[in-house]
């Protein structure tokens, strides 16, 4: 989009926020929450060649964010899969089938493949810039059936990882190696099996990052940007409940210039190999490498409400009574008034209860609900006043102010459609700065419908564009369900 048009755009939106907000009065400064400056600085519709018709409904799928066409702004691409459980929770896809980019201004880059259904949970596409061309890499699964294999979602023997120019989606590398091809579902219910992910890493030191590690149940398999195996690992805790995290996380806990992988039970090296190995506690569903106690960064785990450092030692148990069922986590200094980041966990299972934890001595400096929403999961910090002041948390289709613990919902973002139909039927959110004035935006879809908003906190500062830049928080998106 350019920026005349970005102006039109804005100032449409501006007027359907200010219109939505008039009809309550708006509370003293001092008293807003983040919701009362929220303006829908775009509602962008999925175009026509990305969406499908499914049972009667259309929609366009699961959501990624990234420069395609290295234009510096960002582009859009959504995804659908085959090969879903047949009934239950594990409904869906599993194998990317169909891929769909498209501009902001609604102008269509590219589409691959046909058909599909929404995946069953986020899983196996990253968008990112892996060769350097200053534009942004498809990296991703691919269905790829062959008559003799009699395969299912429990199985990846139809599948391969492919890299496709972002700006043409044409395919420039494609692998099958058996350590992905011959894996298999293992887990009793297949909780963990359908929380597959690629994961952007820099395992080899490199001056961007450009290895991905996939995620497989059990399996860990490391790649480089030629789809080489760089290493493997396996667990062998697989159970519901007792395994590790649905989605791992990386970064370089130890200062080496290379990353490190966290998956609760274990720490893994850049080489793969483990610098720690325990099962923590029950419930080990979301887990982090961020800064904790005076920037250092640490292996953080919903399990338990726990803190490692590099060698195992545990410096933040908050135990059973207190996380139950630890779902989610989130590290961010969410609180100005108190020194360091805090923990945002939600601690009992799928609810909107949580625990707001503080750094300096770990102690639990608030319990309160968030609001209700389908499956209640999704929480993500915004940087919504810039880097250097406390983030919000988003949660559902709404703000939160975690210092006053008090929050309210986005203006124009209508109730989720599909969670009649699809388990990921609400609000998926990846938060980035899409304006360049260093203060995050927030991405929002609903896999299940055919469009995609885009909030910002206004006043827009369009003179501040500098192009855009992503992160980690934006190439690796959490995007729990």
């Amino acid at each position: 989009m350019k920026v005349g048009d970005l102006s039109l755009a804005f100032g449409l939106c501006c007027t359907l926020g200010a219109s939505l907000l008039a009809a309550e009065p708006a509370p003293p400064a001092s008293e807003a929450g983040p919701q009362q400056t929220a303006q829908l600085y775009r509602k962008l519709a999925i175009p026509a060649a990305c969406l499908t018709t499914q049972a009667g409904r259309t929609f366009g799928g699961d959501l990624r964010i990234g420069d395609l066409d290295g234009d510096r702004r960002c582009d859009f691409l959504v995804y659908r899969c085959r090969h879903g459980a047949a009934s239950g929770a594990h409904q869906g896809g599993m194998k990317p089938c169909f891929l769909g980019a498209f501009e902001r201004d609604g102008t269509v880059l590219w589409t691959a493949g046909e058909g599909g259904n929404q995946p069953s949970r986020p899983m196996s596409v990253v968008v990112h810039d892996v060769l350097g061309d200053q534009a942004a890499e498809v990296i991703c699964f691919w269905h790829r059936p062959r008559s003799q294999d009699k395969a299912d979602w429990q199985t990846l023997v139809d599948v391969v990882v492919q890299i496709r120019d972002g700006r043409t989606g044409n395919v420039l590398r494609e692998a099958a190696p058996p350590e992905i091809t011959s894996r298999r579902r293992q887990d009793p219910v297949g909780a963990n099996w359908v929380h597959q992910r690629l994961l952007v890493a820099n395992f080899r030191g490199t001056a961007i990052p450009r290895d991905v590690v996939v995620k497989l149940g059990d399996t860990y398999v490391a790649l480089d940007e030629q789809l080489h195996v760089l290493w493997t690992y396996q667990t062998p805790w697989i159970k519901y409940s007792q395994c590790p995290a649905y989605i791992p996380a990386v970064g370089d806990i130890d200062g080496d210039g290379r990353d490190e992988l966290n998956a609760g039970y274990f720490l893994l090296d850049d080489d793969g190999s483990p610098l720690w190995e325990r099962r923590w506690a029950s419930h080990m569903d979301s887990v982090a490498i961020t800064g904790w106690d005076d920037g250092k960064p640490r292996a953080i785990g919903s399990g338990g409400g726990h803190v490692i450092d590099t060698e195992g030692n545990a410096l933040l148990a908050l135990g059973p009574r207190e996380v139950p069922h630890g779902q989610e986590v989130r590290v961010a200094d969410f609180r100005q008034d108190r020194p360091g980041p805090e923990m945002v966990i939600r601690n009992v299972g799928h609810t909107p209860q949580v625990l707001l934890v503080g750094s300096e001595h770990g102690e639990i400096l608030a319990r309160f609900a968030l609001n209700a929403s389908p499956t209640n999961v999704g929480m993500e910090p915004v940087f919504w006043n810039g880097p250097s002041q406390a983030a919000v948390l988003y949660n559902g289709g709404w703000l939160w102010d975690l210092q006053k613990q008090r929050g309210g919902p986005l203006p124009g973002l209508p109730p989720p459609a599909g969670g009649a139909v699809h388990r990921m039927g609400f609000y998926h959110a990846i938060p980035a700065d899409l304006c360049g004035d260093r203060r995050e935006e927030l991405v929002l879809w609903d896999p299940t419908a055919r469009f995609v908003f885009l909030y910002t906190n206004g006043p827009l500062k369009e003179a501040a564009y500098q192009g855009y830049r992503p992160g980690p928080r934006q190439y690796n998106p959490r995007l729990m369900d």
